[in-house]
């Protein structure tokens, strides 16, 4: 009955990566639209409150999910660094639904010394025409800065940047700190001078259906293929796709057609694609108009991911200097809603090509995978099956219920075959010794 039950939830928990939007098959009955859904925090994650200076901030501690709530303003938060680790401090803004932002609108995260030393690589992030989710990451890294090297007391400041006519209210803030452990012996500190960097050559395969989620912590796991989902004005998809040591990403994302509601319209920024690092920092972003036509965006491909990168001068390459999970944020511009029926989601298409064998990790101090960053066979499964997070972590919950009860079953085996065994020799014996035997 248990291996039955596990079963069971094996293929529920599979049902989500591959099928488009509910959404999408609730519109195509002919119901209205609803509201967008809302960003998916992340599970368990406390709730801290920053303050408005140093003094009084909480801890945050590395690997531990944050939510607070940010204005206009500074908020300030304490770390307790060591003098070995790459630290990473991430914030991601969540703006009330419709509210109002400019293009100079957005969020920074900076990390500084006790002293008032701002380390180097802050993170910032800005708003282009919709209120949708933003987030920006600020790095320590002990061989940049002798003034950030020594273990202690750090603070990461967060500030939200608005404009006197764009919104003012407090909005959501999910924040992260990840600690990359030190390497075991010496470590590059000059980037490539030369990598592959010509234009991707995208797959063009069948589409296979695989819905995005609604942030980072329910990204819908990808790879190399072609991928359908759907998207509605103002919507945002998240993927994820898994990039090791070596490897390059190409991507590419086409809205089809939309259902016009006027004879013509136009959004500038109507599709806008970024790419994230492991730690939620931006790699690359693009944008183009939408007017209710055919439309596209590629990135450039990658640098391929090597440790060296992060001390490039090149952002784009300094985004690729750890194995992980990479994060892609497609959106439709909230204006295409002016021209085109809400009620019809827009077909989207992406394209994801990843380039090159996994490559020898560099020799860490410690588990880099238990830090949150590498790839390892569960994320390659969990990205054939086209997990998110939390449907990973069941999954591998399922599995290990499963190897319970198979090594239970085979416990339970070996003991019975031991015991007829054993049945089976007292009878020989016995018939042995009766007379005539």
């Amino acid at each position: 009955m248990l291996v039955g039950a596990v079963a069971v939830g094996l293929a529920v928990g599979a049902a989500p990566g591959i099928g488009i939007g509910a959404s999408g098959a609730a519109f195509a009955a002919g119901a209205a639209p609803g509201p967008l859904p809302e960003y998916r925090a992340a599970d368990g994650a406390r709730t801290v409150r920053g303050k408005p200076s140093s003094a009084d901030a909480p801890l945050l501690e590395p690997g531990t999910f944050y939510e607070d709530t940010v204005s206009p303003g500074e908020r300030f938060y304490r770390l307790t660094l060591d003098d070995t680790s790459d630290v990473y401090v991430s914030a991601v803004v969540r703006p009330a639904k419709g509210a109002k932002v400019g293009n100079s609108d957005g969020i920074e995260v900076e990390v500084m010394t006790k002293e008032g030393r701002r380390c180097p690589n802050p993170g910032r992030a800005g708003f282009g025409y919709d209120p949708v989710p933003i987030a920006a990451a600020a790095v320590r890294r002990v061989r940049e800065d002798a003034d950030c090297q020594a273990a202690g007391i750090y603070y990461a400041k967060v500030t939200r940047t608005a404009a006197k006519d764009s919104a003012q209210g407090p909005w959501p803030v999910e924040l992260l700190v990840r600690r990359e452990p030190g390497l075991g012996g010496a470590a590059p500190t000059v980037a490539p001078s030369v990598w592959p960097s010509a234009s991707p050559t995208l797959p063009g395969t069948e589409a296979v259906a695989r819905t995005g989620g609604t942030g980072f912590n329910d990204a819908r796991a990808v790879g190399s293929g072609v991928w359908r989902d759907d998207l509605r004005p103002g919507q945002t998809r998240y993927y994820r796709v898994p990039l090791d040591w070596g490897q390059q990403l190409g991507i590419g994302a086409e809205i089809a057609a939309a259902e016009m509601t006027k004879p013509y319209g136009s959004a500038a920024g109507g599709l806008t694609v970024s790419l994230y690092t492991p730690y939620r920092g931006l790699v690359d972003s693009k944008d183009t108009s939408y007017d209710g036509k055919q439309a596209a965006v590629t990135l450039p491909k990658t640098a391929p991911v090597a440790y060296e990168n992060r001390y490039a001068d090149d952002a784009e390459e300094r985004g690729t200097g750890v194995a992980g999970w990479y994060y892609l944020a497609v959106t439709l511009g909230g204006k295409v809603a002016e021209f085109t029926r809400d009620a019809t989601p827009v077909p989207l298409t992406l394209r994801m090509d990843v380039i090159g064998a996994p490559g020898k990790a560099p020799a860490y101090r410690e588990s880099l995978d238990a830090a949150g960053f590498g790839v390892g066979p569960a994320d390659r499964s969990a990205a054939k099956e086209g997990l998110t997070g939390p449907e990973a972590v069941a999954a591998e919950a399922d599995r290990s219920v499963l190897r319970v009860v198979a090594g239970a079953g085979f416990g339970t085996g070996a003991l019975l075959l031991l015991g007829l065994g054993g049945w089976f020799l007292l009878a020989r014996r016995s018939g042995a010794a009766r007379p005539g035997g």
